[in-house]
């Protein structure tokens, strides 16, 4: 299992669905079978691209920056910040399950707004 291009192609693929385009980004990326874990996607191929052309198409303007890429094994965790309109912003953690041929089948995430105040000074970033 090759985890360096693992984590580069979990990270195009979350990039490419996030801007606008999942079914691409399902064809290149995705294995037959997406187990997906987050409660407001569903199941399978056709619930990712659907989520995604929803986001694209109702929020056009937001962006991501990745923050981390973890690689260990079948596994990519990637940690993002996502600035959504009204400068609403998100930290999220993806995590990716990849099959024997490099392909994307399994999906768990979390996901935070960035408070407006912290008990801290060390930020979410």
């Amino acid at each position: 299992m090759d985890t360096d291009k693992n984590k580069k192609n979990a990270v195009a693929f979350y990039k490419m669905a996030y801007e606008g385009d999942p079914t691409k980004a399902v064809e290149l990326y995705v294995g037959d079978q997406y187990i997906q874990h987050n409660p407001d996607v569903a199941d399978g191929l056709k619930g990712f691209i659907d989520y995604f052309n929803r986001m694209q198409k109702e929020y056009p303007e937001k962006s991501i920056k990745f923050l981390r890429v973890i690689g260990e094994g079948d596994l990519v965790a990637l940690h993002t910040h996502q600035i959504w309109p009204g400068n609403d912003q998100y930290v999220t953690m993806d995590f990716f399950r990849f099959n024997e041929n490099g392909k994307i089948v399994e999906h768990w995430d979390a996901i935070q707004q960035v408070p407006k105040e912290m008990a801290h000074d060390n930020g979410m970033i």
